[in-house]
């Protein structure tokens, strides 16, 4: 599940190489005869794979100026959906004239980001399945920013009722239906401050294993149609939003749903989180830390309910009315294209059964490595190996963990 999201986050989520990079091609073909200047015309498919300056495997050529795809394999060994697979398919496309780079109020050099768009198909073992579409826009040199997507999906997931004094009690269901989330902001003057709003929207049919568990949830937490609109305030100085090497980014949202705006339910979800990244050594470590709490008031239904989002920790396993994670990872950038990562985090939920003090931490683990694919664009690929109260799990990592 949490595999999913990501992926649909960001199908909808040394700037300066660009810039570098460009100038030397320009350079190159500048000063080439007509016959080498036909075939830079159409380079091979080895020379849009390698970056020219080390020779290594690089895609920023065959993604920025042959409007190629990134194909990313979509490995789920999420506890809470089992084995499965499927691709993912993410276009890039910076518009002619587009800035590549921007300087922020305090003088940093920060990444604008092309154009992307994708599309994404899988499927597990246990029967979940999903398909769907998403696009990530940005206007008048990145004055205005675009979200959205939109994929149909059949979740095959297990709720888990409080376990205080006995052990949880796991209800099993499926939601089958539509997801979709449309988000529009405004960079506010030249700051790095974005002030937006977003349509959030589900419209899922609810079935339980076994039928008589339906009894267990009020016909409002069993609502089927969940539409709700929101607006967020958030500041973003990170050098690169795709693997940050420096620089924080914090976000508050606000979303609240409403009969008016066709939902079956009235309730309403807050979440606050801070991302951070500290170089240390130059760039030769950095040091990331996350903080993510999130909140919801009203007739939430039980599958919308925030749950502790940590590698290593199942999908919805821990779900309250309050959700608060901690996490921090460590990046060695080992060559100037291969990293290795460790990471730690704590999470723990609260709120209708019991008070935060009462509630236990869960606590998850993991190491991981990356390689620079697209060094224009600065982005890492790689596979996480995380373990957690109940269970081990990889992950395939595109960009940062963290969204």
């Amino acid at each position: 599940m949490r595999r999913v999201a990501a992926t649909c986050a960001l199908l909808l989520g040394g700037a300066t190489s660009v810039g570098t990079a460009d100038a030397q091609m320009q350079a190159a073909d500048a000063s080439a005869s007509p016959a080498s200047e036909q075939a830079r015309e159409k380079p091979g498919l080895r020379a849009l794979l390698h970056d020219p300056k080390d020779g290594k495997f690089d895609m920023s050529r065959w993604l920025l100026d042959r409007k190629g795809f990134l194909p990313v394999p979509i490995i789920v060994s999420d506890p809470a959906v089992g084995y499965g697979g499927g691709l993912a398919a993410l276009f890039f496309h910076r518009p002619a004239g587009a800035a590549t780079t921007r300087t922020t109020a305090d003088g940093r050099q920060q990444l604008v980001p092309p154009n992307i768009f994708g599309g994404m198909a899988m499927k597990t073992e246990n029967g979940t399945h999903a398909y769907g579409g998403g696009a990530m826009l940005h206007f008048k040199d990145d004055r205005w920013r675009y979200t959205g997507g939109i994929a149909k999906t059949s979740i095959n997931l297990d709720f888990y009722t409080p376990g205080r004094f006995t052990e949880p009690l796991a209800i099993g269901y499926n939601a089958e239906g539509v997801v979709a989330l449309q988000k529009v902001a405004r960079r506010l003057g030249d700051e790095n401050l974005f002030l937006g709003v977003s349509w959030t929207y589900m419209d899922l049919d609810l079935s339980f294993d076994v039928d008589e568990d339906a009894q267990r949830f009020t016909p409002k937490e069993r609502a089927q149609t969940t539409s709700g609109l929101g607006a967020y305030l958030q500041y973003d100085q990170r050098d690169n939003p795709f693997t940050p090497n420096s620089g924080w980014l914090g976000q508050i949202d606000a979303n609240f749903y409403d009969d008016a705006f066709g939902s079956d339910t009235t309730f309403q979800s807050y979440r606050s989180h801070v991302f951070a990244y500290l170089p240390i050594g130059g760039e030769r470590f950095v040091l990331g830390g996350r903080a993510d709490v999130r909140w919801a008031n009203g007739d939430i239904p039980f599958y919308r309910l925030p749950f502790i989002d940590l590698r290593g920790v199942g999908s919805a396993r821990y779900a309250d009315t309050r959700a608060a994670t901690l996490e921090t990872e460590l990046r060695w950038n080992a060559t100037p294209r291969w990293a290795l990562i460790g990471f730690v985090g704590a999470g723990r939920t609260w709120g209708r059964h019991n008070g935060f003090d009462e509630a236990p931490s869960q606590v998850a683990k993991g190491a991981g490595v990356r390689y620079k694919i697209a060094s224009a664009l600065g982005l890492y690929t790689g596979v996480d190996y995380a373990w957690g109260p109940e269970d081990e799990t990889f992950y395939v990592q595109v960009g940062s963990a963290w969204r």
